[in-house]
């Protein structure tokens, strides 16, 4: 990375006081990373220490790298991982549903995945981001991307889809080893529930680490979108506790809460 840009970044980090001891508090950036004779922009943020911690490559929604994503990458960062959101439409979003699809529909998916992996690779190259510990989570056309690296990217820790699309071929799901999340609208017209379960099913019996959960009632988008009569508070609270809680065990080793401490001998 350029000086100046990580000038940017840090200088775009703040520490606050709560009331239970010192807390940070984040502030993301724009920024860009190198990818091969690529250049990617971002929008990236991290706590302001030295440490080594774990990291997640935040994905986009069809509507680009909006206010949605960069206050996720924030809510990340404030958890304590580098929170990392590669800018696939290379600046460009999308306020209506006509431009969001064109935008899709002229997305490459080669360079999508360039993109995609370069981020791991960027993340592991940073002197505060735990290589080993790398997750990956996305929203609608992003959550199907989550999916696809983790097939690409076998050694990330950890993978998060939203009510993204699902792979049916069964080999895919034969070599799928990472952990997954997953969590859908029970009734998403563009992701039926049946191939959801049919997924799960599968990968399960391959033994594979899969998770998900369908929330009846609610349609695609329920905890990401800014229409009130798709969003569901309390189903995105609950999905996004569940997401928390999983890379907090698949990035930190956290375990689950209710966990019993071992007894001592």
């Amino acid at each position: 990375m350029k000086k100046k840009t990580v000038a940017t970044l840090f200088g775009a980090v703040l520490l606050g006081a709560g009331t239970l001891g010192a807390q940070v508090s984040t502030s993301g950036a724009a920024m860009s990373f190198s990818n091969g004779s690529e250049t990617v922009p971002a929008f990236i943020a991290a706590p302001d220490d030295a440490v080594r911690k774990p990291a997640i490559v935040v994905l986009q929604e069809w509507w680009g790298v909006n206010d949605f994503i960069r206050q996720k990458v924030d809510s990340f960062a404030r958890q304590g991982y580098v929170a990392l959101a590669p800018d696939l439409y290379r600046g460009q979003t999308a306020s209506d549903p006509d431009t969001a699809h064109q935008l899709m529909r002229g997305l490459p998916e080669d360079r999508a995945m360039r993109d995609l992996k370069g981020a791991v690779a960027y993340l592991r190259s940073r002197a505060d981001v735990d290589g080993k510990r790398i997750g990956v989570v996305g929203w609608c056309m992003g959550g199907g991307y989550s999916l696809s690296l983790a097939l690409a990217e076998p050694t990330l820790s950890g993978a998060v889809i939203y009510y993204g699309r699902l792979v049916t071929d069964d080999t895919a799901i034969q070599k799928l080893e990472v952990p997954l999340l997953g969590n859908f609208a029970g009734e998403d017209k563009g992701i039926p529930v049946e191939s959801v379960r049919e997924f799960e099913r599968k990968a399960k019996a391959a033994g594979k680490k899969v998770d998900f959960k369908i929330y009846p009632g609610v349609g695609h988008a329920f905890a990401s979108s800014k229409d009130p009569k798709t969003f569901r508070a309390e189903d995105a609270k609950d999905a996004d506790a569940r997401t928390d809680a999983f890379f907090a065990k698949a990035l930190k080793g956290a375990k689950p809460q209710g966990t019993p401490a071992k007894k001592k001998t």
